[in-house]
C-alpha cells in the first residue's frame, strides 16, 4: 500500500500541478492563434491597458480613479462588443470550426501539378479562376452555395470551368480531399481595411475566404494574369508558377517538413520585405482593378 500513496502523493504533489499548467498554457496559446488571425489582438492589447490602469489605481489607493473605471466597466463591455462585433464573430466562428484538436486531412499533392498547369494557362488568356483548397475547417456554407461536380481533378475541367463564359466561372471552385466538389461557390469579401482599393471582387473574395478559415485560395487575375495564393488572412500577389506549386505543397502538407518548406520560408521572407517596403498587403507593386 505505500507505493500506491507514494504514487498518489507524486501525482497529487507533481503530475497534477503540471498538467494542469500545461493544459492552460495550450489553451492561452490556441487562444492567441485564434486572437491573431481574426485581428481581434487589439481588442486584448485594450484590455490589458485597462487592466493595467486599474491594478494602478488599486495599488496606489486612487479612489476617485477606481471608482470611474468601475462605473465605466459595464458600459465598456457593451462598447467593446460593438466595436469589436466582426472580430468577436469571426473569433466565435473559428471555433466552432473546431481547429484545437482536428487532426489535418490527408494531403493529396500529385494533382497540385495540374491545378498551377490550368492557371497558367488561364493567366496567359487572362482569364480570372478563384480555387479554394479545403483544409482542416468544415465550409459546407460555402460549398453549398455551388454546384456540385465532385469530379477529379484534372488541367482540363478547371480550364472548362473558368475559361469560357459559362455560370460557374465567375465563382469559385473547392477542392477537398483530392476532388473538385464543386464550382460557382459564393465566398465572403474581406473585412480588411488595408486592402487597396484598386483590388477587385476577386481578391477581395479570397481574402475573406482565408480570414473566415484555414482554406487556402489560389486566385488568377483576370485583368493582369498574375497568379496569387490567400491564406489567414494575407494575400501573397504575382507568384510565379514553381513559387505556387512550393507553397502549395507546404501548406496543403502539415504532415512532414521537407526542403519545399524551407523554399516556402524563404519565399515568405521575401514577401515581408516587400510588404514592408510597400506598407500593404500585397507583394507586387502594380495592381490593377480587377
Amino acid at each position: 500500500m505505500e507505493w500506491l500513496q507514494w504514487l498518489l502523493s507524486l501525482y497529487n504533489d507533481v503530475v497534477r500541478p503540471v498538467l494542469d499548467v500545461a493544459i492552460l498554457a495550450f489553451l492561452i496559446f490556441k487562444l492567441f492563434e485564434l486572437l491573431v488571425k481574426t485581428q481581434a489582438v487589439q481588442m486584448v492589447k485594450g484590455a490589458v491597458v485597462l487592466v493595467l490602469v486599474f491594478a494602478v489605481a488599486y495599488l496606489f489607493k486612487l479612489s476617485t480613479l477606481q471608482w470611474i473605471l468601475r462605473s465605466l466597466a459595464p458600459g465598456l463591455l457593451i462598447a467593446v462588443a460593438v466595436v469589436f462585433q466582426p472580430e468577436l464573430r469571426k473569433l466565435i466562428t473559428r471555433l466552432g470550426f473546431g481547429d484545437f484538436f482536428r487532426p489535418d486531412k490527408k494531403p493529396h499533392l500529385g494533382q497540385h501539378e495540374s491545378v498551377v498547369t490550368a492557371c497558367e494557362t488561364l493567366s496567359e488568356e487572362r482569364r480570372g479562376a478563384l480555387i479554394v483548397f479545403s483544409r482542416r475547417n468544415n465550409i459546407r456554407d460555402i460549398i453549398e452555395t455551388g454546384t456540385r461536380l465532385n469530379a477529379e481533378i484534372s488541367s482540363s475541367l478547371i480550364r472548362c470551368v473558368f475559361e469560357f463564359d459559362t455560370p460557374l466561372h465567375d465563382g469559385a471552385m473547392v477542392i477537398q480531399n483530392g476532388r473538385i466538389i464543386v464550382a460557382g461557390c459564393i465566398l465572403p469579401l474581406s473585412e480588411q481595411q488595408e486592402i487597396k482599393k484598386s483590388f477587385g471582387t476577386r481578391h477581395r473574395a479570397a481574402l475573406g475566404m482565408s480570414e473566415r478559415s484555414d482554406a487556402v485560395v489560389l486566385v488568377v487575375s483576370e485583368e493582369t494574369g498574375a497568379i496569387s495564393i490567400a491564406y489567414e488572412g494575407q494575400l501573397y500577389y504575382d507568384l510565379s508558377a514553381v513559387e505556387v506549386h512550393q507553397k502549395l505543397r507546404a501548406l496543403l502538407d502539415r504532415t512532414k517538413r521537407g526542403p519545399e518548406e524551407h523554399e516556402m520560408d524563404d519565399l515568405e521572407a521575401h514577401v515581408a520585405a516587400s510588404k514592408a517596403a510597400d506598407g500593404s498587403l500585397i507583394a507586387k507593386e502594380e495592381v490593377f482593378v480587377e
